[in-house]
């Protein structure tokens, strides 16, 4: 079949493959996507009389038909097709007669790509949201079910202060939700509607721009239709680089559970099932998945600088280097889904060994303790300071639980909050069930009950 741009002439073979790269596999995951978008477009055509009613009716039908057909593996993209864009359009021209011919009008394949990526966008992202959130409220759990067990707080890894599980817990838990109000907020500049942009610069039709905005469930309509293609890029930056932020958390989390799970502390325990074993050593349990979170994150970093030095000096309006931003985009919201769902499973199954906890807290972790209790007594703190540092050997042993209780100020392993943690949570996830219903109810209403974008 024909390309969208074909002329009198053959594409060198060679070019093609260069320029045609991995799309043809990456754009699977746009097919319905692309459908949807289509299927808006379409409508809003006939709108304004550039599609007759029967010539609307058959390009639902066929585009209907494409999302069947992929959803059952009977819809599939060629090389030679390019894209997904140029494979559908091929079906419509075939099924739908002169309207397939028709459905181009008013919009270039930029305009069509970036629509297409905005829904795979909305879905992925209010998707990580959910998965953000279920872990975490499972960290939040966690700590709740363990505030009050001793651990020893260090910093420069040396025993510090007093503190609890709670308090470690509870700490990753709101770095995590931090990073998911990041997302959301980043995720109101991706609910803009490139539609209708075309080239970069529109078109001379009078395309209801509106129209299709608000039929895909759109907040708005991104305005600048020059902007609509120099955003490209961009946008999926700030995505990449929203979830990189989350990702990056749980490689330090999973580096403190790497460490604690030393036999040397043993502090937790990781289930067997989440450790692979050593080809040589029988006795070996490896926290493998901790592990690769580690690497995955900085590979998820590369994706989104990747993109940022692919866009960084390009000129204004559409430029074909776009084209490889889309693959490390893709990779990237992949990569975050899975690692927040390989340390929601770590959590829910983290065993917490209190006695050995305990057996940590040696008496220099209360230094700073004994010298607050010598100012209440009306010393200055930094002589305090000094005379506990010189006589450490003089600290006696305390009970972990009392100290950590006499801790009230807010944040601290006394007085914790997590209820203020669980507000904030409550709150995305209201944010976040209100914008998928929006998305959900427009796709149903153009697609059917049962298709999903991703």
């Amino acid at each position: 079949m024909a390309k969208l741009w074909q002329k009198d002439y053959e594409l060198n073979e060679l070019v093609e493959r260069f320029t045609v790269g991995r799309d043809f596999i990456l754009d699977n995951a746009l097919i319905i996507p692309d459908c949807v978008s289509s299927l808006a477009h379409a409508k809003m055509l006939n709108s304004i009389d550039l599609l007759t009613d029967s010539e609307l009716e058959k390009l639902e039908h066929a585009l209907k038909s494409v999302i069947s057909d992929f959803k059952e593996g009977n819809f599939t993209i060629k090389q030679s097709d390019e894209d997904c864009h140029t494979a559908i359009e091929n079906y419509l021209t075939v099924n739908a007669g002169a309207a397939g011919k028709k459905i181009h009008t008013g919009r270039s394949r930029n305009d069509q790509v970036q629509t297409a990526l905005r829904m795979y966008s909305r879905a992925s992202i209010l998707s990580l949201l959910e998965k953000g959130l279920a872990l975490a409220a499972c960290v939040t759990d966690f700590a709740e079910t363990n505030k009050d067990i001793p651990m020893p707080g260090r910093t420069h890894m040396q025993i510090a202060m007093p503190s609890t599980i709670g308090l470690w817990a509870g700490a990753w838990a709101e770095e995590i939700v931090d990073s998911l109000k990041n997302l959301l907020s980043v995720y109101a500049l991706i609910d803009q509607c490139p539609l209708g942009a075309a080239a970069s610069y529109g078109t001379p039709l009078p395309l209801n721009r509106e129209m299709t905005a608000e039929l895909l469930g759109f907040a708005k309509v991104q305005n600048n239709v020059l902007y609509v293609n120099n955003s490209r890029g961009r946008l999926d930056a700030l995505v990449l680089n929203a979830v990189e932020h989350t990702v990056l958390i749980l490689s330090s989390a999973a580096q403190d559970l790497i460490l604690f799970s030393l036999p040397e502390f043993g502090y937790f325990s990781l289930p067997a099932e989440l450790c692979t074993g050593s080809s040589i050593m029988p006795q070996k349990k490896n926290p493998d998945g901790l592990e690769l979170m580690r690497a995955k994150s900085a590979t998820l970093s590369s994706y989104a600088m990747q993109v940022k030095q692919i866009v960084r000096s390009l000129p204004s309006g559409y430029n074909r280097d776009f084209q490889e931003t889309k693959e490390p985009y893709m990779k990237g919201l992949e990569l975050a889904a899975q690692c927040i769902d390989i340390m929601d499973l770590t959590f829910s199954r983290l065993q917490v060994n209190r006695d050995k906890l305990e057996a940590a807290f040696t008496p220099e972790i209360y230094a700073t303790d004994a010298a607050i209790e010598m100012v209440v007594g009306g010393a200055s703190f930094r002589d305090a300071y000094k005379k506990v540092g010189l006589n450490l050997e003089s600290l006696g042993s305390r009970n972990p639980s009392e100290v950590n209780e006499s801790r009230t100020s807010t944040g601290t392993a006394g007085n914790l909050k997590l209820e203020n943690l669980r507000y904030d949570i409550d709150g995305i996830i209201e944010k976040t069930a209100a914008a998928k219903a929006v998305l959900l109810k427009a796709v149903t209403a153009l697609a059917g009950d049962d298709v999903e974008l991703i």
